[in-house]
């Protein structure tokens, strides 16, 4: 069975991808079964570069919060601000602390120094919020952005309300954020009489800014416009969030991570019109198969963005799932023999990307059962999903960054 599985592997480059491929795809993605180690963002890294050089790819977008992202995109696309303040202001989950992620954005600059607007490499964040157990951004900026986008230029008399008004219903910033509201719906806005308004009238600023569209693209510019459809992605999404938040019923915090896999992957799909890009999260938010999990002693089932935007791209869509042998650090140890890890493991090679479909028929019919992870915060490859994969990277080691 080695030498079937050797067989399977090649060089964890751009052009070995696009052999595993029956076209080139306008959404990459690329997943990684744990966060925060540089090792697998330096790889992100290394192929991102020949996809822009061999492949004419000019977006990379990450789980990162998307209204930060902007922050990035203007710096790696006109200079605005410093690298430091980027790295500050422009990433959620403390991820500007990476050094891998900040050589990313100075390759990115400096690759765009000089060059003009069509050949320009983007930027973008695809996370709703961040959304996470923590709790949920206030609508606040997205809310206000899309209204003043639409104030500067379109009649008064066809807004729904004034900027006053949604100041006024968005209160405090603080009862938003309450981190105590993702296990005590009670202390939740997200169904207070405010919130409730709060969610028709950004319906219909997005619905206002959807009729005017010729306009708007005329008296702005297509981009402008698209960063307005961004906010009020972001705007009602969060306030569907919230609402959520405020539930009691049983199937509250399906509907929680549903939500928030819905967001990524409508501004996925907002990415994928600007051609092809890369796309990097974890892999249960880019897969095609239910995501599931555990939480409170219950099953929870749901679509992953990866799922959705498949669903919509058809063959657009390309998934490479990322599985690793050891994270010592973490106490992940060396593979059992018998897993798919174990297996990857015992070649030579310290990386490599993996012909996931013939390396599913090497395997035959009895497939190894998952790895148990000793660590929660590494998530092991399912080998029942192997054929959902266009191909697999196998990372051997992955020392601490």
């Amino acid at each position: 069975m080695a030498t079937d599985i050797k067989e399977t592997t090649h060089a964890v480059e751009a052009a070995s991808v696009m052999k595993l491929l029956s076209a080139r795809p306008r959404l990459l993605a690329l997943g990684e079964p744990t966060h925060g180690e540089d090792t697998l963002l330096d790889l992100r890294n290394d192929l991102f570069r020949q996809l822009v050089e061999q492949e004419g790819y000019r977006t990379i977008a990450i789980e990162s919060d998307c209204m930060r992202g902007l922050v990035v995109d203007d710096y790696v696309t006109s200079g605005t601000g410093t690298l430091d303040e980027v790295m500050e202001h422009g990433f959620s989950h403390g991820w500007g602390s990476s050094a891998a992620n900040r050589e990313l954005v100075r390759w990115m600059r400096a690759y765009n120094d000089g060059r003009p607007a069509p050949e320009q490499l983007r930027f973008a964040g695809f996370d709703g919020s961040p959304l996470e157990i923590t709790g949920a951004a206030s609508p606040r900026q997205a809310l206000t952005a899309l209204h003043g986008y639409l104030s500067a230029r379109v009649d008064a008399d066809l807004f729904p309300c004034t900027a006053e008004t949604l100041d006024r219903l968005l209160g405090d910033d603080d009862r938003w954020t309450n981190t105590a509201a993702m296990m005590d719906p009670t202390r939740s806005v997200g169904k207070s009489a405010e919130a409730n308004e709060l969610r028709l009238l950004a319906d219909d600023l997005v619905s206002l800014l959807d009729e005017q569209t010729p306009h708007l693209i005329k008296e702005t510019s297509r981009e402008d416009w698209n960063r307005a459809r961004l906010y009020g992605r972001t705007a009602t999404g969060l306030l569907r969030y919230h609402s959520w938040m405020a539930d009691t019923a049983p199937s509250r915090m399906t509907r929680l991570v549903g939500v928030r896999d819905r967001m990524m992957a409508d501004n996925l799909l907002a990415v994928a019109e600007r051609g092809p890009a890369l796309v990097h999260a974890h892999n249960g938010h880019l897969q095609r198969e239910k995501s599931t999990m555990r939480m409170g002693g219950r099953p929870l089932e749901w679509w992953s963005a990866g799922a959705l935007v498949s669903a919509h791209l058809g063959e657009e869509y390309a998934f490479l799932a990322t599985a690793l042998g050891t994270i010592r650090h973490q106490g992940v140890d060396t593979p059992a023999p018998d897993s798919v890890e174990g297996l990857l493991y015992a070649l030579p090679e310290d990386r490599y990307v993996v012909d996931a479909a013939r390396l599913a028929t090497a395997l035959g019919d009895t497939r190894p059962a998952p790895r148990v992870s000793p660590w929660f915060g590494y998530a092991p490859l399912d080998p029942a999903h192997l054929a959902g994969f266009d191909g697999l990277v196998f990372v051997k080691d992955v020392p601490q960054s």
